[in-house]
């Protein structure tokens, strides 16, 4: 295994790291309030940090088509999402390489039709419109995606469309015009054939974004992540991802990526809590001296250390495995990471948050949101325990 960094990486994230520190980090304050002025409103803030991020070169770092993005595979990429992570809510979105976009572009790169990719993918790589995914629903346990119960019925020459998703993550973004939604159009099918994927615009008849659901009192505002309901939403059949019955396997390999992207940002907001941590205890004084000289708070120190180089080094190999071998040949490591990054960064993030005190859990540190976005990855993208399953299965047929 190789996890050197290429010339071409280390410049990039250089590039990458000076942005941060000129104009992401400053403009967090600035987005806040941007927000709380207009939650569902795009802030102005981020189409200044969007044209930066482009004359930068850092724009559509995530894509492996050198054409369209950067041309990095997933371990080179990885070294950045880490990066892009520390500022979870500005960076992803100023250098377009925010979820769901990055999944929903990279199924329209691999399967969409030219007239798809001309119509969605080509306004969603300049960063003009925004996308969302429809694969959670509210009525059935969704980390088993045989339960979807979404309709997609042919009638002639358009798909009509019933159901009710949640957790739609984007789907409250003013700018978001396309939902790519997972549902059955063969209910009766094989088990792994019966779901596909279609393209809905967000201004189909039919389509309602119910309500923002909050995380942990969180809106996420205004990327949001909403309950949305389709009634007999009609798309002409052309909206089709793929084949019927591929939404199975198109699902699968949108995720394998994605949980990369999602593994090295947790490492990235785990990182800079653990910045915080440090700089909090050498600076504040009780029982006679820094915290820093606390037992306690070394140990603190030490295990949250050494438990981001062990998932650091996991991730790494679960992307040079994909990299190598494809996702087929890492499947238990993209479980395995699935599970270690959330719980590592919680780990990191929760002794941040008591060596703060009461401001850990206040506003004026970013550690109660982050916290409250890692602990919400333990479910997303399958909960913890479905990808232990997962793990153990794939062990266990050695034996066998």
């Amino acid at each position: 295994m190789d996890f050197a960094v290429s010339d071409k990486v280390i410049e990039l994230r250089t590039r990458l790291e000076a942005f941060m520190d000129s104009h992401i980090y400053a403009a967090e304050p600035v987005y806040r309030e941007q927000v709380a002025a207009d939650r569902w409103s795009e802030p102005p803030i981020m189409d200044e940090l969007k044209a930066e991020a482009r004359s930068r070169g850092l724009w559509n770092l995530f894509l492996p088509d050198a054409e369209h993005g950067a041309g990095l595979t997933n371990l080179e990429y990885a070294h950045l999402a880490e990066v892009m992570g520390r500022s979870l809510f500005l960076a992803p979105t100023a250098t377009n390489c925010a979820a769901p976009d990055t999944g929903n572009m990279e199924i329209l790169h691999d399967y969409g039709t030219e007239e798809q990719k001309a119509t969605w993918l080509e306004p969603l790589l300049e960063g003009e419109i925004r996308s969302a995914f429809g694969m959670t629903e509210p009525d059935v346990a969704s980390s088993d995606a045989r339960n979807i119960e979404t309709s997609i019925e042919r009638v002639g020459d358009e798909y009509v469309i019933n159901g009710r998703k949640w957790w739609t993550s984007g789907a409250m973004h003013p700018n978001c015009k396309i939902m790519i939604v997972m549902g059955k159009t063969d209910p009766d099918g094989p088990t792994y054939r019966q779901q596909s994927q279609v393209l809905v615009p967000m201004d189909a008849p039919g389509v309602t974004v119910v309500r923002p659901l909050l995380v942990f009192g969180y809106d996420d505002a205004p990327h949001g992540h909403a309950e949305v309901t389709l009634d007999d939403v009609r798309v002409p059949v052309t909206n089709l991802l793929g084949q019927e019955g591929d939404g199975f396997a198109i699902a699968q390999a949108r995720l394998g990526p994605g949980r990369i992207h999602h593994c090295m940002r947790l490492l990235g907001m785990a990182e800079r809590a653990f910045d915080l941590m440090c700089q909090r205890v050498n600076e504040r004084v009780a029982f006679g001296g820094p915290l820093s000289e606390q037992g306690v708070v070394q140990e603190w120190i030490a295990d949250s250390r050494i438990e981001l180089e062990q998932a650091r080094l996991l991730v790494l190999k679960t992307a040079w495995l994909m990299d190598t071998v494809g996702n087929k040949g890492a499947r238990i490591e993209i479980s395995a990471i699935k599970v270690v990054a959330p719980n590592v960064a919680l780990n990191v993030l929760d002794r941040a948050i008591q060596a703060h005190g009461g401001g850990g859990v206040a506003q004026d540190f970013p550690l109660a949101e982050l916290w409250a976005q890692a602990r919400t990855l333990r479910l997303a993208d399958g909960p913890d325990e479905v990808h232990r399953r997962s793990v153990a299965r794939r062990e266990l047929r050695r034996f066998q």
